[in-house]
């Protein structure tokens, strides 16, 4: 691509060099499990009748080999609102399915856990490693291999980044993910915060927080804020995986169903014996992974991404790590102000233009790769640099226009910040994450006295406590993989928040990971290596500076660790079933590698 920028074009080829034997090695896989694909005419009729036995009407075509075989993999489940619509699914789709002469299974199905649900909560210490359950669940189902295409039924945090680690160890067959879309929108989200910030400081009641969450959280379909899930859909966009501009279509509207038939038709032309062959492990390779990397940091995306893509790319022997990440967001300015990092949802940001006003001004300006494969009609990112849209019920695309909304979306020349706003820190007490996107730039540098606590129960305690009412880099440590699956630490924003607002200067630095809509206090989060065995952040006792400063990079204390000895590691808790997982939080790399047990056992 000629006009491509600079920094994206040097870390690219960087990332194509560090991962040169890992993809190879990754794409001889695909190569030879397409070559042993088996005939379906020659496998055991015994094996066959197991597998055709239910397909009802779809019995002889499935008999007859008459056409491409479909299998579906679902997350549905009907408590988490994004997912409740995919219940009627599978209907749905093999009705398309047969429309193009093919046929779809459900092939099986996928945990699908809700972080809303489980914020604050024991069940949250298995949500990150939901993630590799969810992958060999995807692995189990494809194992049967009687597919010809995989279509990926998924949005939420853990679920999307775990279906397709998972599918991509089947990355011979060509594969769609099928979003059902966003709830529209609820209580408008400044009230929603206000609410929150009231309640944090004891001036609402529980009812009323209550009443506030519902009018947010109110119907099927995706959260409307800016979190991971969200994220998820972008991202799929931006590699090319999804149906051209399905992100952010309701559910239960007729484009919401023309893009869903037109996944179905799509991976069925997609398949090895036709003539527009695209396995999975070809579409997503180190121009789709930078590609990813770039929507997060141009949208201000969820931080959870700092370790799903590296955890991803991985899967398909791509090799990336937070300094790829940081140098591409010192290219990738800010295009967008959706919330919490702006006052407008994701229903606001489609109508103001979305995803296709994105692709669009990243592709023209260099800085994303238009030459990715895709799955739309035509290769690379044309489609998706539009908007889809129906003509008499028929699907088509066109042009998306002018931002509609510049409060929220703008074009690189008049972007919000020149950068992405996702920087790497780093010094004596490891490497973290910083969201600088979301945090005004006065409050990106905190240097003050750190107080340590274990768990985010204790910071809630000691701010009821009157304890934080100074200064103070909160520090919460034992939060990462290996320690106790590394939670997220959501509670903590509204106290840190408020004592932000009383003029106190505050900071966050944790091994543990944050909402995926991170807010305005600034956080190192992510700090890698954990403290878990005696990383740096075991050996910080109460009134030690630290600083933590997006400008210049820094994460440092001035005590001499040296001379200290590592905090003593705290026993895993059990019940709510994490004592399930302890075989992830003990095999669990670390988290710039993606916080995964499964690739680090599988050698990837």
């Amino acid at each position: 691509m000629s006009n491509l920028h600079s920094t994206i074009d040097r870390v690219t080829d960087r990332i194509i060099e560090k991962s040169k034997d890992s993809r190879a090695a990754y794409l001889a896989l695909i190569a030879r499990e397409a070559e042993n694909r088996p005939d379906r005419g020659q496998v055991s009729c015994s094996n066959l009748a197991h597998a055709f036995a239910g397909a009802l009407e779809d019995q002889e075509a499935l008999k007859a080999n008459r056409g491409p075989n479909i299998g579906v993999v679902t997350s549905y489940n009907d408590m988490l609102s994004a997912h409740q619509p995919y219940g009627r699914y599978p209907e749905r789709l093999k009705i398309y399915a047969r429309e193009v002469g093919a046929t779809a299974q459900v092939a099986g199905g996928t945990p699908a856990m809700c972080d809303g649900v489980t914020q604050g909560e024991n069940g949250m210490e298995l949500s990150l490693f939901s993630r590799d359950a969810i992958a060999m669940a995807t692995g189990i189902a494809l194992s049967h291999a009687m597919y010809d295409g995989m279509l990926l039924l998924g949005i939420c945090d853990k679920i999307v980044p775990g279906l397709l680690m998972g599918a991509l160890r089947f990355g011979h067959l060509p594969a769609i993910f099928v979003p059902s879309g966003p709830m529209p929108s609820g209580v408008p989200n400044k009230e929603k915060q206000r609410v929150r910030q009231l309640y944090a400081e004891g001036k609402a009641t529980r009812a009323e927080l209550l009443d506030s969450e519902l009018g947010s959280y109110h119907s099927p379909g995706t959260c409307t804020f800016y979190g991971t899930a969200n994220s998820n859909q972008m991202m799929m966009e931006m590699m090319g995986l999804h149906i051209p501009g399905a992100a952010f279509i309701q559910p239960g509207t007729k484009l919401r169903q023309a893009l869903d038939r037109e996944a179905v038709h799509r991976v069925a032309a997609m398949n090895a014996d036709g003539n527009d062959y695209r396995p999975l492990g070809h579409c997503v390779d180190e121009k789709a992974i930078v590609n990813a990397m770039v929507g997060l940091l141009a949208t201000g995306g969820s931080t959870n991404h700092a370790i799903h893509i590296p955890a991803f790319a991985r899967a398909a022997g791509v090799q990336i790590d937070w300094t790829d990440l940081s140098e591409l967001s010192s290219a990738v300015p800010l295009l967008c102000r959706v919330y919490p990092n702006g006052s407008g949802d994701v229903n606001h940001f489609h109508d103001a233009g979305g995803m296709g006003f994105v692709v669009r001004e990243l592709v023209d300006t260099g800085l994303a790769h238009g030459d990715v494969i895709g799955v739309g009609r035509d290769r690379g990112m044309g489609q998706y640099a539009q908007e889809p849209g129906l003509d008499d019920d028929a699907l088509g695309w066109r042009d998306v226009g002018p931002s509609g909304d510049e409060e929220m979306l703008r074009t690189a020349g008049a972007a919000f910040q020149p950068d992405g706003g996702m920087r790497l820190v780093s010094g004596n007490l490891g490497r973290a994450c910083f969201k600088s996107s979301s945090v005004a730039k006065e409050r990106w540098t905190i240097e003050a006295p750190c107080r340590v606590f274990q768990t985010q129960h204790d910071v809630l305690d000691a701010f009821k406590a009157g304890e934080l009412e100074k200064d103070v880099v909160v520090v919460v440590r034992f939060q990462g993989p290996r320690a106790n699956g590394m939670p997220e630490l959501h509670s903590l924003t509204p106290p840190l928040g408020v004592l932000q607002d009383r003029g106190y200067r505050v900071a966050l630095v944790t091994d543990g990971r944050m909402s995926g809509a991170s807010g305005k206090v600034p956080a190192a989060i992510h700090c890698s290596p954990e403290a878990l065995g005696g990383g740096p952040l075991s050996l910080l006792q109460d009134g030690d500076v630290v600083k933590v400063c997006a400008e210049t990079g820094e994460l440092s204390t001035t005590a001499d660790l040296s001379t200290r000895t590592p905090a003593t590691d705290p026993v895993p808790e059990i019940g709510t079933g994490r004592e399930l997982f302890a075989m992830f939080r003990h095999l669990a790399d670390e988290a710039e590698k993606g916080g995964s047990a499964m690739l680090a056992t599988a050698g990837l």
